[in-house]
């Protein structure tokens, strides 16, 4: 079976969390200036920075693209159940796990195999 490449998984993960990064930070123009907004935009710029080390070849960008998002999405599923979450948190929900599970698999092919 023919497997991509893994910088072409990593950069549709670096597109993903960036893209996701860009939304949160323009969600500011949509929202009141609350606390809670500014830590989204906060989240967003640290998203862009994670996005911008994964166009790159660190390892350590995986690391932080597994647990960043892994911990932005507990949180939020913490302080909101399932069912109140609207389709904008759901997509985010969403772009968080598959950003979480392309960067496990990039890993564990760049950890399992050093010449990738």
């Amino acid at each position: 079976m023919i497997t991509p490449a893994p910088t072409r998984i990593r950069a549709l993960a670096a597109t993903l969390i960036t893209a996701s990064g860009a939304g949160h930070i323009a969600a500011l123009w949509f929202r009141e200036l609350t606390p809670d907004a500014l830590f989204a935009a906060l989240v967003g710029a640290v998203y862009l920075i994670i996005g911008i080390g994964l166009f790159g070849q660190s390892r350590f960008t995986l690391f932080a693209a597994i647990v960043i998002p892994a911990v932005c999405s507990a949180a939020l599923l913490q302080h909101y159940e399932l069912a109140q979450l609207n389709e904008f948190r759901l997509l985010g929900l969403t772009v968080n796990a598959l950003v979480i599970v392309i960067s496990v698999g990039v890993l564990w092919r760049v950890r399992n195999n050093p010449s990738v």
